[in-house]
C-alpha cells in the first residue's frame, strides 16, 4: 500500500471524480478506487461507510465548489445575474463528475448535514443577482421562483447537453462563454 501524505479523504474524492469522469457514476466502485488509490477497501468506508457517503461527500464537495464559484461573481446590474449563470455553466463544465452526483438525488443521502448546508448555501447562491435582474425584489429559492428556476433550468439544461456532446461548446474558452452569454441573454428577451 501506498502512504498518502496530506489529506487520504481528499484523495479519495479527487480518484471517485476521476473515475466517475471516466466510466460514469454508475461504474463506480469502492473497490476499484481502493485499487486505483492503493488503499484498503475499509479505509474508504473508514471515511466514508458506504458507496453513499462516498456519494454523498463528493456532492456536498460539489455543492460547496459551485457556491463559492457563484459568489465570486460581481452580479451588481442586471448583468450580474447572468453572469452567475455563465459561472454555473462554466464550473459544471470543469466538474463533471461532480455534476453528474450533484443533481441525482438517488445517490446521496440528503438528510446528510454537511450535505443540507452546501445545498441549501448552492440555493442562496443561486439567487445572487435575480433582484438587479429582474427590477424588484425575489422571493423564495431557485426551486420555487420563477425567475431563478427558468435561469437554473436553462443553464442547467445548457450544462447537460454540452457534457453529452449535442452542443458545440466553441474552439476556446472565450468563445464558449460568449456562446454561453448569448444564451443566457434569451432571459432577458420581451
Amino acid at each position: 500500500m501506498r502512504y498518502h501524505h496530506g489529506d487520504l479523504r481528499r484523495a479519495m474524492l479527487d480518484a471517485a471524480a476521476e473515475a466517475i469522469d471516466r466510466d460514469g457514476v454508475d461504474r463506480l466502485s469502492i473497490r476499484g478506487l481502493a485499487r486505483a488509490t492503493e488503499v484498503s477497501h475499509t479505509a474508504f468506508r473508514h471515511h466514508f461507510g458506504d458507496r453513499q457517503g462516498l456519494l454523498t461527500a463528493l456532492a456536498a464537495q460539489g455543492y460547496a465548489g459551485m457556491s463559492s464559484t457563484l459568489r465570486a461573481v460581481e452580479v451588481a446590474g442586471p448583468e450580474g445575474f447572468l453572469e452567475v449563470g455563465v459561472a454555473y455553466i462554466e464550473w459544471a463544465l470543469e466538474h463533471p463528475a461532480h455534476f453528474q452526483v450533484m443533481f441525482r438525488p438517488d445517490l446521496a443521502d440528503h438528510d446528510d448535514p454537511t450535505l443540507r448546508e452546501a445545498l441549501d448555501d448552492l440555493a442562496g447562491a443561486l439567487m445572487l443577482g435575480a433582484a438587479d435582474f429582474a427590477g424588484r425584489e425575489q422571493p423564495g429559492d431557485p426551486r420555487t421562483n420563477p425567475l431563478a428556476l427558468a435561469a437554473w433550468s436553462l443553464t442547467h439544461g445548457f450544462v447537460t447537453l454540452a457534457l453529452a456532446g449535442n452542443l458545440p461548446t466553441g474552439d476556446t474558452r472565450a468563445e464558449r462563454v460568449e456562446m454561453i452569454r448569448s444564451v443566457l441573454r434569451h432571459l432577458a428577451a420581451p
